[in-house]
């Protein structure tokens, strides 16, 4: 039986990829009776007569998959946040980290639309930067309109399936469009009234960039931590991860435990103050969750 990739999920139909063809495939009902949902980013087992008349029969393992947005087997994450409209913001990007770690995805934080950065602005966005570079992520500075920081993306993108994701308006399409202007995605302003974008992403497909594959997906549509215990919250910040391992106690979650050498690192500076903030909160967050029956 032929094999290939779900590159696109659109009203019923799944688009496999196979051997330099699409086909236009359904799952079989096997599929329902095992709550088995076929994903893009999924390798797959299919028949079919012709391009269009095809049936999924098999799902091959996963090795993550994400529920909103649905897809699988993502090898890492263009983080994309605006440095202005809407403003940059360090607590939404740190929800996004950690829910990318908890799914072992590869983050990349792209930063977009500095061109529209005052002088002020501009170094507030470097220093932010240069943190998270110190915690071991990749950051990159980028304009669509610009193409400031666009080559610096291109390796990245080779040889992995990436997703591209961050809150409404900050411009994942805009910045796809500068990547290759053939895929011509659909933008939207700002709406003005709300302060905030207009979704313009409207089912997740798999696009080819170069030698890899890029989904500009709908967006998450959740950000809550309804997974994640409060022993993962530590591993999901890759910095403070590090430092915990001098941490006196096995175990130590950095709160009010002694000789902690996470809480030392945050007064002299060694760790971004607003970082740790930020996994106080989540912990808080995670600990007040509603146990689930």
């Amino acid at each position: 039986m032929p094999e290939g990739k779900i590159i696109k999920a659109l009203s019923g139909f799944y688009y496999v990829y196979s051997d330099d063809e699409i086909i236009q495939c359904r799952g079989r009902g096997v599929f329902r009776k095992n709550k088995v949902t076929p994903l893009v980013g999924d390798e797959v087992v299919f028949q079919a007569e012709n391009d269009k008349e095809g049936y999924i029969l098999e799902v091959k393992d996963r090795k993550n998959e994400l529920v909103r947005p649905p897809i699988a087997n993502v090898d890492q994450a263009i983080l994309v946040f605006s440095a202005v409209e809407p403003d940059f913001s360090t607590a939404l990007l740190d929800r996004f980290l950690v829910l990318v770690e908890y799914n072992r995805i590869k983050p990349i934080i792209c930063i977009t639309k500095m061109d529209l950065t005052s002088e002020d602005q501009h170094k507030q966005i470097q220093m932010y930067a240069e943190d998270y570079k110190r915690s071991g992520y990749t950051v990159l500075l980028t304009s669509s309109e610009t193409e400031e920081g666009i080559k610096e993306l291109y390796p990245y993108l080779d040889g992995e399936i990436s997703v591209f994701a961050g809150q409404s308006g900050v411009g994942k399409s805009s910045l796809l469009n500068a990547l290759n202007p053939d895929l011509d995605l659909r933008t939207d302003d700002i709406s003005s009234h709300l302060g905030r974008g207009k979704h313009t992403t409207r089912h997740v497909e798999l696009i080819r960039m170069g030698n890899g594959l890029v989904a500009d997906t709908p967006g998450f549509s959740s950000l809550e931590f309804m997974e994640i215990e409060m022993s993962d919250l530590n591993f999901c910040f890759p910095d403070i991860q590090l430092k915990s391992e001098e941490c006196k106690f096995r175990g130590c979650l950095h709160i009010a435990e002694p000789k902690c050498a996470v809480k030392a690192a945050i007064e002299t500076g060694e760790l971004p103050a607003y970082r740790y903030e930020h996994y106080k909160q989540f912990l808080q967050e995670i600990k007040d969750r509603k146990p689930r029956y």
